[in-house]
């Protein structure tokens, strides 16, 4: 299992878009340069599915934005309701 970013580093890298829509990812931690900043992600929970859809060459490098991760919240919801 591949160790989640900000154990493998110091700082928070700078990227500010989101690898899924290209929008601005809201990703505190980016904008600051520190892991101290409070930030949006770490109060939902992110489905899988939506982190499977990242890019193999953008994993790990740049948080995906509020709006991908609540669609994608959404429809893994929808998904276990319909049984799929």
């Amino acid at each position: 299992m591949n160790e989640p970013v900000r154990e493998r580093l110091a700082t928070p890298l700078p990227a500010t878009g989101c690898p899924l829509c290209g929008g601005p990812n809201g990703c505190a931690p980016a904008v600051s340069g520190s892991f101290d900043s409070p930030c949006w992600c770490t109060t939902v929970q992110i489905p899988a599915e939506v982190l499977a859809r990242v890019p193999t060459a953008q994993r790990g490098l740049a948080c995906i934005c509020r709006a991908c991760a609540e669609a994608g919240a959404r429809q893994a919801q929808m998904d276990a309701d319909s049984g799929c």
